[in-house]
């Protein structure tokens, strides 16, 4: 779920950061610019490991900051295909189920991706996917609702990856082709996200498989 990826920065360092003992200012500096940053292609930063090295520092006319190339690790989130996490259903909508880690939000469950047969119900008061599971007695199927709130383990199937400027716009249009419709905050799309999977024995709300 997380891996240790070594990367390299030019950091700034202000003047009054000259004095900083050790690595304490580079240290600084990497986790205020990179902390909660997604990489394209590399995945979110949480935290910095180590400084493996600093080059010589330059100063240019205009500038009094000191700049030097860092090189050192970095703790990025990046759960591999196959993966099974547990995480929290932060809602359910006609998408699907969506999940929270706590610190990543970005999960969707696709409707294809439930257990068989399972459909979207909005009139129990809290909007929710129910598996009518086949228990085989004659009184039916059980409805397991899958609601806001409940734990759940799920599979990671597929990750996505979107070029979004800052503030989360997508890239300008090229020459000659008609302007994008404005985007409002709930269509902008995340730079990074998971697509998960619950369709098999042992997968969905922890409660399900409590005396399995």
């Amino acid at each position: 779920m997380f891996l240790l990826c070594e990367l390299k920065d030019i950091v700034a360092l202000a003047p009054e950061k000259f004095g900083s003992p050790g690595l304490e200012a580079y240290e600084q500096a990497l986790n205020e610019k990179l902390s909660n940053l997604v990489l394209h292609k590399v995945g979110l930063c949480c935290a910095l490991w180590d400084i493996l090295q600093v080059d010589e520092a330059h100063v240019f006319p205009g500038d009094a900051r000191s700049h030097s190339q860092v090189r050192f690790r970095y703790v990025v989130f990046r759960p591999s295909l196959e993966e099974v996490l547990v995480g929290t259903v932060r809602k359910c909508d006609t998408d699907g189920v969506h999940v929270s880690l706590g610190f990543f939000d970005d999960i969707l469950i696709p409707p294809d991706q439930l257990q068989h047969p399972s459909r979207f119900e909005n009139s129990r008061g809290e909007p929710a996917w129910v598996w009518a599971y086949d228990t085989g007695a004659d009184t039916g199927p059980h409805q397991l609702p899958m609601e806001r709130g409940d734990r759940l383990r799920f599979r990671v199937v597929e990750e996505l990856w979107r070029d979004v400027l800052p503030g989360g716009k997508q890239q300008p249009q090229q020459l000659g082709q008609q302007p994008a419709a404005p985007l409002d905050e709930a269509a902008r799309l995340p730079p990074y996200s998971l697509l998960g999977s619950v369709n098999e024995p042992g997968l969905g709300l922890l409660d399900w498989w409590s005396d399995a």
